[in-house]
């Protein structure tokens, strides 16, 4: 029995985990929940049902990886990393759709990604793809949800001081108030931190990176700058490549130690995060195991940190906000309310509720597109309780889940942002 499926040996089957899974709760189908999964995976470690077999793979391989079962197993079922060990096998005698073959290849080299991302922000600054997917609802070809995608990485057009189309007549900020620009003083910088960039967040939402650097530096921390990181390899894990995500791995537990040895690894990524706090138990055999396991203890959700420092006070910042809590954050990582209380630091700012915000937008890295179907379906209820919110902005820190809600609020013709918290934190610090 491998490490991975030792972590399922506490489950009883008490059906716990049933309502709080997503494909189960848009399925109904008991295969598709964590409990039905698990007997699929104990049958496959024992050999009764063999990694190619049809039905074992499909309901596998529709499992969200939102790890929300964890968060309310009464047993501690470690659920996570049995599912990838599972696909895992599935993948070694049965290839990866080729949007998740073409993706993989991508991502594990630097160079290859930075022609993928100059051609994206290329297609993004025409407008083209925002114009096409605008209002196309929620039943658009793939091609049009992909756009929307594209498009929900557009750096905000919001400017200091100027309400949205719900805030307008509020309020506008007063830059001589208390928490305003000239009354706050930002201390010198007296620690370093040092980013974490990745893939998909570098390429398409180095705005996030810019906001990250400009808050942390109001409250003293100085950002520093790793070259030669790469991916964090979390992608290639869910897609059933250990050994890719291991070879990145190493890379970026080499890079950090070289560049930035013994400060704190900050993301403002939930998906990273989640990857790069698990570097210990990925490298647990390899040379560099004792490195990965500091490493990993060093890694820090860029709301973790600014909370544990003591937020400097922000200007006023008239919005009606809803925060949308991402699974790699809240369930795998178990950070649950730094994020709000960011928001909640910020002077004018509404947070108001969203139900179900603990739940999987159905994003799941490449998810959306190998799955596109069972994607909206999870999408849906969200996109409803956005809606009765009647927020301005939904906040959520995973480039995934930026996306995914993004393009169906444009997809649905949603006058609704989703951003960072830590843009909104940026922006102000700003006013």
């Amino acid at each position: 029995m491998t490490a991975a499926f030792a972590g399922l040996d506490a489950c009883v089957h008490c059906g716990f985990c049933l309502p709080a899974c997503p494909t189960y709760e848009a399925t109904l189908d008991e295969s598709d929940s964590p409990r039905g999964r698990i007997v699929l995976m104990r049958a496959l470690e024992r050999g009764e049902a063999p990694a190619d077999d049809d039905a074992l793979s499909w309901h596998l391989d529709r499992c969200l990886g939102c790890r929300a079962c964890e968060s309310v197993c009464p047993s501690g079922v470690s659920y996570g990393p049995a599912i990838e060990e599972a696909r895992a096998r599935i993948v070694a005698v049965r290839p990866n759709p080729p949007a998740v073959t073409a993706g993989l290849w991508v991502l594990a080299r630097p160079a290859r990604q930075r022609l993928a991302w100059w051609a994206s922000r290329l297609a993004r600054a025409t407008g083209i793809p925002a114009a096409l997917a605008r209002g196309a609802g929620d039943k658009a070809p793939l091609l049009l949800q992909m756009f929307a995608m594209l498009a929900a990485t557009t750096p905000s057009r919001r400017r200091t001081g100027t309400p949205t189309h719900r805030s307008r007549g509020r309020e506008r900020p007063d830059r001589h108030a208390p928490g305003g620009t000239e009354a706050t003083a930002a201390p010198a910088p007296d620690t370093t931190a040092a980013l974490f960039r990745g893939c998909v967040m570098d390429g398409l939402f180095g705005h996030v990176h810019d906001a990250t650097i400009r808050a942390l530096g109001v409250n003293g921390v100085r950002a520093v700058e790793v070259r030669r990181q790469v991916c964090c390899g979390a992608l290639a894990a869910h897609g059933g490549r250990p050994d890719l995500a291991r070879t990145l791995a190493r890379e970026n537990v080499l890079a950090f130690d070289a560049a930035a040895p013994g400060v704190p690894i900050v993301t403002n990524s939930a998906g990273c995060g989640a990857a790069l706090k698990a570097y210990g138990e990925w490298l647990a055999d390899d040379p560099l195991a004792e490195r990965a396991h500091a490493f990993a203890a060093r890694v820090r959700d860029v709301s973790e940190v600014l909370v544990e420092r003591g937020l400097v006070r922000p200007g006023r910042l008239p919005l009606r906000v809803a925060y949308d809590a991402p699974c790699h954050l809240h369930h795998a990582q178990r950070v649950t309310t730094q994020p709000l209380d960011i928001l909640a630091a910020i002077p004018g700012l509404e947070l108001v509720p969203l139900e179900g915000a603990d739940r999987c937008c159905g994003s799941a890295g490449l998810y959306s597109l190998v799955e596109p179907e069972l994607s909206r379906d999870v999408l849906a209820p969200k996109l409803r309780a956005i809606a009765v919110s009647g927020a301005d902005v939904v906040a959520t820190g995973n480039p995934g889940c930026l996306m995914q809600i993004g393009a169906g609020a444009l997809l649905a013709g949603m006058e609704v942002e989703v951003r960072h918290p830590v843009e909104l934190l940026d922006l102000a610090y700003r006013q």
